[in-house]
């Protein structure tokens, strides 16, 4: 291949697939990129945009224009071109996660235990969901402020309230209250956080990237396939870890070991998260479509004024 015509922003695999977004997520989502430090990955920005610009320094191959684009799209948000902050990366959900599931799940059984966990974790989301926005669409310090407390508050009153609610079921039920909250809270957290995008809506464009306006709909489709996307992420590790541990919990070799339970929760929960962070990326494509008869009749009818049948369907960034 001539590299001055490799063009760095075709996907390296079909994205029209599950398994091609699948080697995509794994790629930019490997959790080894956050160790480098933000010189590296400047350096990689810089190729990956000499590339884009047709000129490649000599002696670059092809494989290290990959690598500089895997760094780029693991650190760089897609709208803005700026350098994500670290802790919001997809690339340290599996550090991040891992830590803070494992403690979610270890100490469920005292509220102060369950409220300060569940702190943590929405803490860690809010940042994360604002990370990843849609970032054409502004969101204000105050509406930052309203997502946050209201994600918060989700998901203390749903943890606190089932935690008291199974104090008489059988004990499983009550290991799975952490995982309640969590999907409670991102059904309240992610538009909240977007809510821009919901009262003004996305912008689309055509299939070459031209911008045709902005869609409450496409909005609508793009957060609710997050939020589909984050419960999917966190669900394996959160419901059969669980019965994993009580299972194990029955045996003395645990027994005597009871200090060991919760790194030992960590690092199982890492291991379905190494997975189900790109698995759960990659459920539908960050590129989203909507045929152009499901938008606002005012978009559709000024898209088909002005092209007629020309354009058929719209895309849009829906965000991670």
């Amino acid at each position: 291949m001539v590299l001055n015509s490799l063009d760095i922003d075709a996907p390296r695999w079909d994205q029209s697939t599950f398994m091609g977004r699948l080697k995509h997520f794994f790629n930019i989502t490997d959790c080894r990129t956050v160790l480098l430090s933000d010189a590296r990955l400047d350096e990689a920005k810089a190729l990956v945009e000499t590339c884009r610009a047709g000129s490649i320094p000599p002696g670059t191959t092809e494989e290290q224009l990959y690598y500089a684009k895997k760094l780029y799209d693991s650190a760089f948000h897609p709208d803005t071109g700026d350098r994500m902050n670290l802790i919001g990366r997809m690339s340290f959900q599996v550090p991040g996660g891992m830590a803070i599931t494992g403690f979610m799940l270890q100490f469920y059984r005292t509220v102060p235990a369950v409220v300060f966990w569940q702190w943590v974790n929405q803490s860690f989301n809010a940042l994360v969901n604002y990370t990843n926005r849609n970032a054409a669409s502004p969101i204000t310090p105050k509406q930052i402020g309203v997502a946050y407390v209201t994600a918060t508050s989700t998901a203390l009153a749903t943890a606190v309230g089932l935690n008291l609610y199974t104090k008489k079921a059988p004990p499983l039920v009550a290991r799975w209250v952490p995982f309640a909250a969590v999907a409670a809270a991102n059904c309240v957290n992610i538009p909240m956080m977007r809510q821009q995008e919901l009262l003004n809506g996305i912008a689309v464009t055509d299939e070459n990237g031209n911008r045709l306006g902005h869609s409450k709909n496409a909005a609508v489709k793009g957060i609710t396939q997050v939020v589909i996307s984050r419960i999917a992420m966190a669900a394996p590790g959160m419901i059969i870890m669980p019965i994993i541990m009580q299972r194990l919990e029955k045996f003395k070799f645990m027994q005597r070991i009871a200090y060991l339970h919760a790194p030992i929760q960590v690092m199982m929960v890492g291991m379905f998260l190494i997975f189900m962070v790109p698995a759960a990326c990659s459920l539908f494509p960050q590129r989203c479509s909507m045929s152009v008869w499901k938008l606002e009749p005012e978009l559709r009818d000024s898209i088909v004024s002005e092209y007629g049948d020309g354009i058929e369907r719209v895309y849009f960034n829906k965000g991670l």
